[in-house]
């Protein structure tokens, strides 16, 4: 139960950032109900999908077949490739728009994009839309580790605690710092990018990633500490005669 419980952590961290940029398009006071209940939905979903294995493990039968001239044999369409798929072009799309926001200027004083009050019911259906996603990898995950659902729903709601309990100083420390912001969008869209892959029957090792982003999470911490020691530039006046 420890492992599951700390790989639906670690599987659960790209949740928590999605969620928290997205919400920042609300009001501040909405902020911590929104993350709150995006947590709550997460949860819902993976002991509803916990409480339906036959159903999950169906969905890696094909549907139906696409025959593509360059392979062997026809292209099995799954139920979890349509999931997979709808969701990694869906993460890859906001996390593009998001930079493309923040690059462009594009927020007013409140951190509503392109000048449209984004409203909680239309982020608690972006977060729905993730969820399912995310809940559904994490899934796949706890059925591979553990036989006993009892044992996975444990794991999940425990994780689900701790991560509510860090999701507000996760927000916080993300909507700082620009540059972690960027970094965080740019992670997204690499996890985006797995899903699309692995809905085209292309595994992508996962500790790759996750090493790839630990690693460029350290090296951004690294010059974040050096900014602090750099003492800033003062630029003098000058007079032209």
């Amino acid at each position: 139960m420890l492992t599951l419980t700390f790989m639906e952590i670690v599987l659960g961290i790209d949740n928590i950032i999605f969620i928290s940029i997205v919400v920042n398009r609300l009001p501040e006071s909405e902020h911590a109900r929104a993350r709150t209940i995006g947590l709550l939905l997460a949860l819902i979903f993976r002991i509803g999908l916990l409480l339906s294995i036959s159903w999950i493990v169906g969905l890696r039968a094909p549907l139906f077949d696409l025959p593509f001239p360059w392979l062997d044999q026809p292209f099995g369409v799954t139920g979890r490739d349509i999931i997979l798929m709808a969701g990694g072009l869906f993460l890859m799309y906001k996390s593009t728009t998001e930079i493309h926001t923040k690059l462009q200027g594009e927020e007013d004083e409140d951190g509503l994009g392109g000048g449209k009050k984004a409203t909680m019911m239309s982020i608690i259906l972006q977060i729905i839309v993730i969820d399912i996603v995310f809940s559904f990898d994490s899934i796949l995950t706890a059925v591979g580790l553990v036989d006993n659902v009892l044992v996975m729903i444990a794991a999940v709601i425990f994780a689900m605690a701790i991560m509510l309990s860090f999701s507000g100083a996760v927000a916080n420390f993300v909507n700082k710092n620009p540059t972690i912001k960027m970094l965080a969008l740019s992670f997204l869209i690499m996890i985006g990018f797995m899903l699309v892959m692995e809905a085209a029957h292309k595994e992508v090792e996962k500790g790759y990633l996750y090493f790839a982003m630990a690693f460029s999470m350290i090296v951004e911490l690294l010059n974040m500490r050096l900014r602090k020691k750099t003492k800033p530039v003062h630029l003098r006046d000058s007079k032209y005669d």
